[in-house]
């Protein structure tokens, strides 16, 4: 890259100049971040988007990272019940920083989440009761600690480098400001032809919504709780999705009206489908973290499917894959991409840091029961791997008594009709017991075939339309 930056010179000064600011502008420059390994490794994988100040931040980020042991914050708004794969990029972003020995601080906005963030929003968020936005909270804190301590089980190899883990609420700062206070000492700070200027804010006048004062207000308490963590916590550093530059500006400028110290803003990519739509519960498309809205299988799944136009950019992306692994990958995939071999390895260590390897294998477990046909891997399952696998299938406990017939199962399940036509069913194929065609209403229940020896029956009536029998015997 040097030599070619070194021809376009020689060819002409003023068009490299040009190009260089222009470059600049639009992302860390590479060649000032060589003196750090930790922003040159983020840049390479993609992780990093936006740095601000950015002639600032190219300068003296790498300096300030290397000369001691720094701390990096990102906030996360609980407005749902749990985070959500759009938000894995930031917390894979803070444990890169946290395994180069950085401190690392997870925010809940447990007083923002009832405001209302209008980045990247078309419309104002609905309103959240204080009750709801606590018990989102308990989510959101168990899809951190859950990803913080599979990182550091499965992830490093030296966990006693790792930099210090702190998740804090900034309910427990503002519980305690009068509204007159707050605003004539923080609102002062803040000029409104700037405030006006950001992106969010001018996206959102100009739809035919508008802007609440509310939302517009955002900004001055994102910007506070950056003050409030560099004053407690030393913090110098935020990090957020690229809809927060905005926010990350507004806390920049604050921070220096207030103390005259330099801090910094990095932003991460936004996670999109393949048509473009950001990756989301407000899209309607989120894949989420936490096992009851979205199980391992499911998760699994998603990123097995991704196309394999993504699989090289999601591998640097969302694993701690080593670059020269992943082009190992890449090579082994382009040599049989049959086997998809990267988007397996994607999906196991996605649903490794999100699940833990017991998540991972029972991943595996139902993809190779539901796609395979295996009764073994059935066998394996768990009552609750099967109520996950199978969520919109019935599921009884029943005494199994002697002499009950394959009908006798079915109609205990509600699967078929009583009578004649239930009979058809099975008599003509239309009925499958643990993978198996069950064509003979008559026939008793034999284990190891329609009783497997964790003493389920799996029932299947058509394609989609599942039962669960867990046989109890005395």
């Amino acid at each position: 890259m040097a030599a070619s930056l070194v021809r376009s010179c020689s060819r002409s000064k003023a068009h490299f100049i040009s190009k260089k600011l222009s470059y600049l502008k639009a992302s860390l420059c590479l060649s000032s971040i060589k003196s750090s390994s930790l922003l040159l490794s983020l840049h390479n994988r993609g992780l990093v988007k936006e740095s601000f100040p950015s002639s600032a931040a190219q300068s003296e980020l790498p300096d300030l990272l290397r000369s001691a042991p720094q701390t990096i914050y990102c906030g996360f708004d609980p407005t749902a019940d749990s985070l959500h794969a759009g938000n894995l990029l930031a917390i894979i972003a803070l444990l890169h920083f946290r395994a180069a020995g950085h401190d690392i601080i997870a925010l809940l906005g447990g007083a923002t989440a009832l405001i209302g963030d209008p980045s990247g929003k078309q419309t104002e968020r609905e309103r959240l009761a204080a009750d709801a936005v606590e018990s989102n909270s308990r989510g959101v804190l168990e899809s951190l600690q859950r990803v913080f301590i599979n990182h550091e089980l499965y992830f490093c190899q030296c966990p006693s480098k790792l930099g210090r883990v702190t998740v804090l609420n900034n309910r427990s700062w503002y519980k305690d400001w009068q509204l007159l206070e707050f605003f004539s000492d923080v609102g002062r700070n803040f000029r409104m032809g700037k405030m006006l200027s950001r992106h969010s804010v001018q996206t959102r006048l100009k739809s035919d919504e508008g802007m609440s004062f509310t939302e517009f207000s955002y900004q001055l308490f994102q910007a506070f709780d950056f003050y409030q963590l560099h004053q407690l916590h030393g913090c110098r550093i935020q990090l957020g999705g690229s809809d927060q530059l905005g926010n990350i500006m507004s806390g920049h400028e604050f921070i220096q009206r207030k103390t005259g110290e330099k801090v910094y803003g990095l932003t991460v990519p936004l996670v999109t489908t393949t048509i473009g739509d950001k990756l989301g519960k407000t899209a309607g498309n989120a894949v989420w973290l936490n096992r009851e809205k979205t199980t391992p299988f499911e998760f699994y799944q998603y990123f097995l499917r991704l196309p394999d136009s993504s699989m090289e950019r999601f591998l640097k992306l969302f694993t701690f894959l080593p670059l020269s692994e992943v082009e190992k990958v890449m090579e082994l995939q382009k040599k049989d991409p049959g086997q998809r071999i990267a988007h397996k390895r994607l999906a196991a260590e996605v649903t490794k840091l999100v699940h833990g390897k017991e998540g991972l294998e029972s991943a595996k477990r139902c993809s190779t029961a539901l796609y395979q046909n295996s009764l073994a891997a059935l066998e394996q399952m768990s009552d609750s791997e099967l109520q996950e696998l199978f969520r919109e299938a019935s599921f009884h406990e029943f005494l199994l008594e002697p002499g009950t017939t394959v009908q006798d199962a079915c109609l205990r399940a509600g699967a078929i009709p009583e009578g004649a036509n239930g009979y058809r069913m099975i008599s003509n194929g239309g009925v499958w017991i643990n993978h198996k065609k069950a064509e003979n209403p008559e026939q008793i229940l034999v284990m190891g075939q329609h009783i497997l020896s964790n003493g389920l029956s799996l029932i299947r009536v058509g394609k989609k339309n599942f039962h669960i029998l867990k046989w109890v015997r005395l």
